[in-house]
């Protein structure tokens, strides 16, 4: 086992170090197109999918302890924090956005469609690295053909509100440290996350990302494509959207002091 975590630990290293040299490069040579941000899009969710099938791979193939998997978890997701260059990775993340007016209604909608090319790319692009047998995780995985099964293991409705419990969670620390240093914002939301994944994993996978899902679980058997939209698709938005509007509209309304009460000018001089 230790020498499969070795090889996946090598392999999510040149992973976020490609797709980092990949960035800077486009980001220079697309810098006067206005196409930069979506090519860093691209490369960014490309990254975090490769990122996260070697990741479940190693925690239902390998046999890692779980402790180690969450300690992963937070390794990656800190690597992505610092390395993402300003793309989100998750089409929650951007329609939250065009919500708040920072990107357009056209700008969110191109990003979405990088990020389930990406997501398309990496299915794709995983199992060429795993047919290359690098570590007999990866030998014993092609022997099965690559196979995976659902990580749906409660009703549909159930899964579908881990979902959105662990949407709504990580949305809320992401709204909560807007102001905190972005090297200290950075832990904090890969420690939200770690915390969903333990929570949840058992019941989900606690992927709670729509483009994310579609490369990692939408291939699996034990479910139809419709029923992952129900549970992948349909619980993290409404996460993110009971989030925002709790925290935006809500909260704000009941926080908001009563105007004083004026007193009629006729009144006030018999006072």
């Amino acid at each position: 086992m230790i020498a499969d975590v070795a090889v996946s630990l090598s392999v999510l290293a040149v992973v976020v170090l490609l797709s980092d040299v990949t960035r800077r490069l486009l980001v220079r040579a697309l810098a006067d197109t206005g196409l930069s941000s979506y090519a860093v899009e691209l490369v960014s969710t490309f990254q975090l999918c490769c990122c996260t099938h070697e990741l479940k791979l190693l925690s239902e193939v390998g046999g890692v302890p779980p402790q180690l998997a969450l300690t992963l978890t937070y390794v990656t997701s800190v690597a992505h924090g610092l390395t993402f260059r300003g793309a989100v990775g998750n089409p929650c993340a951007a329609l939250e956005h065009a919500y708040r007016a920072r990107f357009s209604g056209g700008c969110a909608v191109r990003r979405i469609a990088c990020q389930f090319a990406a997501a398309v790319a990496a299915r794709a692009a995983v199992p060429v690295v795993w047919g290359m047998g690098l570590s007999g995780m990866h030998d014993r995985h092609k022997l099965l053909g690559f196979r995976c099964v659902s990580a749906v293991h409660a009703t549909l409705p159930e899964a579908a509100a881990v979902e959105l419990m662990c949407a709504f969670a990580v949305q809320t620390v992401i709204t909560h440290t807007q102001s905190v240093e972005e090297r200290y914002r950075v832990h904090a939301i890969a420690a939200a996350i770690t915390t969903a994944v333990y929570a949840g994993g058992s019941v989900t996978g606690a992927v709670f990302n729509p483009a994310l899902a579609f490369s990692t679980q939408f291939s699996c058997s034990g479910n139809s494509f419709l029923e992952y939209c129900f549970v992948y698709w349909l619980g993290p938005l409404l996460g993110m959207m009971s989030s925002v509007l709790l925290f935006n509209k809500i909260t704000p309304a009941f926080s908001r002091k009563p105007s004083p009460l004026h007193l009629p000018l006729r009144t006030k001089k018999q006072t």
